[in-house]
C-alpha cells in the first residue's frame, strides 16, 4: 500500500497505521493532542484545532477505553478554513497504557495511546520504590511500549544513596534501560535527550513533583508547561491537570502526565507473563493446569523457589500482581456486562414505546 499520509509522518504516523486506516471518503485524520471534557484538541500538518465527536460515535462506544485519549489518531469531518471538526472513529491502537481507574471504579482508564516509549520517572530523593516501578512496568509491557525507567533528582542525594538504588532495580530484575539525572545541574540531561528519536512518542508518567514537568521545560528550553516551587524537603508540587502531546524542537513528541501515584493493576496478563517470563516458563510444567503455585503437589514454579533459582520476594510479587490484574478484570467484566444488559433492557424500552405509536 503506498502511504498516503507522508505528511503526518512528522505526528508518529507510519505505514503501520497506513495499513489499517479506513476513513470514510471526504474525511480527514488527525492525532488527538488533548481532550478537555467533551472537546479535542487535535493537530495535522497544519497545526492545531478544536474538534467533537460524533453524537453517533457516542451512542456506539459508552465504554471509557472507547473514548479518544491523547496520542490516538481519528477520523473526522472538517471542511478547508472551519475552526471546528467532527470526530466519527479512532484508528486502531498500535500500543496503549492504561491503569485501572482511581478509587473503587470498575472501569480501567485510557492514559495515552501509540506510544513509542514510556518514561517511568521517580525521584531518587523522596520517591524511590522498586515496588511500584514493578507496577508501572508491568502495566507498560502489558500495552506494548518498550519501557524506560529515570531517576531524577540525583543532585538531592549521595552517589553511593544513588548507586544502591541502581543495584536494587538491577537486583530484582527489572527489564527495561535505566537512566539517571538532575533538572537542577543538568547531569545526564544530554544522554536522555539522545533516547528522543525525530517522529517518535514518548510518555512521561510517575508520581507527582518528581520533576516531569520539569523535564519536559528543559527538552523545549521554555517554560511553556508549568512547575511548581520546591518544597523544603526537595519534593516538587502538582502542577500538571492534564495530559497533552507535544512536539519537541528535534521532531520527537511527548506526553506530560498528571501525577499517579496510584497505578492498578487491570487485565495485564500480557504484561505479568513478559515480567516475569522465568515463572511464566515454569509454570507451564506444573503437575496441573489451574495450579496457583500457592503450595499444590508438582508445582515446578514451587521447586524453584525451593531450590533457589527463583527468589521467594519474585513469586510473592508475581502472585501479587496476577491476583490484582484477575480480580479487578473480573470486576471490569461484571461492570461491562450489566452495562450491556442495561443498554439492552433501554433499546427493548423505546422499541416498545415505538411499537405503540
Amino acid at each position: 500500500m503506498s502511504d498516503q499520509h507522508p505528511e503526518l509522518h512528522e505526528l508518529g504516523w507510519s505505514d503501520w497505521f497506513e495499513r489499517r486506516a479506513e476513513c470514510k471518503p471526504g474525511e480527514t485524520i488527525a492525532r488527538v493532542a488533548a481532550v478537555d471534557r467533551d472537546q479535542l484538541l487535535l493537530v495535522d500538518q497544519n497545526g492545531h484545532f478544536r474538534a467533537k465527536l460524533a453524537g453517533s460515535y457516542r451512542y456506539r462506544h459508552q465504554f471509557s477505553h472507547e473514548l479518544p485519549c491523547v496520542g490516538d489518531w481519528v477520523c473526522l469531518d472538517r471542511q478547508p478554513g472551519d475552526a471546528f471538526g467532527v470526530v466519527h472513529a479512532i484508528l486502531e491502537r498500535r500500543t496503549s497504557l492504561r491503569r485501572k481507574s482511581a478509587g473503587n471504579a470498575t472501569d480501567d482508564q485510557m492514559i495515552a495511546a501509540n506510544l513509542d516509549r514510556v518514561v517511568i520517572v521517580q525521584s531518587c530523593h523522596v520517591d524511590f520504590n522498586p515496588k511500584r516501578l514493578e507496577r508501572y512496568l508491568v502495566m507498560v509491557m502489558d500495552g506494548g511500549a518498550d519501557p524506560c525507567i529515570l531517576l531524577t533528582k540525583t543532585d538531592l542525594v549521595e552517589p553511593a544513596v544513588l548507586a544502591a538504588q541502581l543495584a536494587e532495580i538491577d537486583s530484582i530484575g527489572l527489564m527495561a534501560p535505566v537512566l539517571t539525572l538532575s533538572n537542577v545541574t543538568r547531569d545526564g540531561l544530554d544522554e536522555f535527550k539522545r533516547l528522543l528519536a525525530p517522529g517518535k512518542t514518548y510518555c512521561f508518567v510517575g508520581s507527582s513533583g518528581v520533576g516531569k514537568s520539569t523535564l519536559i521545560n528543559r527538552l523545549i528550553d521554555r517554560e511553556r508547561l508549568e512547575t511548581g516551587a520546591v518544597s523544603g524537603t526537595g519534593e516538587g508540587r502538582h502542577t500538571t491537570v492534564r495530559r497533552e502531546l507535544i512536539r519537541l524542537d528535534g521532531g520527537a513528541l511527548v506526553i506530560d502526565n498528571p501525577g499517579m501515584r496510584e497505578f492498578g493493576i487491570v487485565g495485564a496478563e500480557s504484561g505479568i507473563a513478559s515480567r516475569y517470563a522465568d515463572i511464566a516458563d515454569l509454570a507451564s510444567n506444573c503437575r496441573y493446569r489451574d495450579c496457583t503455585h500457592r503450595g499444590e503437589p508438582g508445582c515446578a514454579v514451587r521447586g524453584a523457589v525451593d531450590s533457589g533459582d527463583i527468589s521467594r520476594e519474585q513469586i510473592e510479587s508475581y502472585l501479587k500482581l496476577s491476583g490484582e490484574s484477575d480480580f479487578h478484570q473480573m470486576s471490569h467484566a461484571e461492570k461491562r456486562k450489566k452495562d450491556r444488559d442495561f443498554g439492552r433492557y433501554i433499546k427493548s424500552v423505546k422499541t416498545d414505546l415505538k411499537n405503540r405509536d
